[in-house]
C-alpha cells in the first residue's frame, strides 16, 4: 500500500500470510454476514476503529464476513501487506477453504518489529514460513468468553491467551487490538506482535 514500507511488510506478510489472510475473511460461500460493520457488534479494541464503516467497502466487518479468507485479507486496510505473503506461500486455496478456524493475525505495524534480517531468512524458508503461518491459526471458532487458555494451533504447538472481557495477550506478549471480528469460515483476533512458535 505505501510504497517506502512495502518490501518491509511484503517479507512480513509473507511469514504471516496464512493468519493475516484468515483474520480477514472467512470461507466459501453462502449469503450469510456475519455481524453489521458497526463497532457495537462484538468486536472489542481500539484497532476496530481502523476498520471501512460502509458496508460496500470490502475491508468493512460486514463485506468481509462474505468473503473466502484470503479474498477478504485484501480488502482489510490493516492486513495489506499480508495479501502478497498468502499467494507467496501457496495458501490461498488453504485460507478459503478452511473450515471453522479462529485466527490471530498481526496487523501490518506488528511487522515493524521484526528485523528485516529475520523476515528474509523466513521468505526464504517455505517450511519456516508455513510453520509460522499456521502457528497463528487455531481450530474452531473461539468466542471472547472461551478464548482464556491454552490452545493447539494447526502448526501442532500450543499458545496460550490470558486476560477478560477486553484485555488480552497471547503467548504473555501479542495484544489483541480488534478482537472478535467474525468471517464466513473463521473468528479473527488482530494482535500487535508475531507469534512465534519454539
Amino acid at each position: 500500500m505505501y510504497g517506502n514500507r512495502k518490501l518491509t511488510a511484503l517479507a512480513a506478510a509473507a511469514t504471516f500470510a496464512f493468519a493475516l489472510a484468515l483474520t480477514a475473511c472467512g470461507s466459501g460461500g453462502g449469503a450469510m454476514t456475519a455481524m453489521p460493520a458497526a463497532a457495537g457488534d462484538g468486536t472489542f479494541g481500539p484497532a476496530c476503529a481502523g476498520l471501512p464503516t460502509d458496508p460496500a467497502n470490502p475491508g468493512s466487518l460486514e463485506a468481509m464476513g462474505r468473503q473466502p479468507v484470503a479474498t477478504a485479507a485484501s480488502g482489510n486496510p490493516q492486513l495489506s501487506t499480508l495479501v502478497a505473503a498468502v499467494q507467496q506461500a501457496g495458501l490461498v486455496d488453504t485460507l478459503n477453504n478452511a473450515e471453522a478456524v479462529t485466527v490471530f493475525a498481526p496487523v501490518n505495524d506488528a511487522f515493524a518489529k521484526i528485523p528485516k534480517g529475520d523476515l528474509d531468512k523466513v521468505l526464504a524458508d517455505q517450511d519456516m514460513l508455513k510453520k509460522i503461518l499456521t502457528y497463528h491459526v487455531v481450530a474452531g471458532k473461539i468466542a471472547p468468553g472461551q478464548l482464556a487458555g491454552m490452545h493447539k494451533t494447526l502448526e501442532g504447538q500450543d499458545l496460550t491467551v490470558s486476560g477478560s472481557g477486553s484485555d488480552f495477550k497471547v503467548n504473555g506478549t501479542s495484544a489483541i487490538v480488534c478482537g472478535n471480528i467474525p468471517t464466513r469460515n473463521a473468528t479473527v483476533y488482530l494482535v500487535d506482535s508475531v507469534l512465534m512458535p519454539s
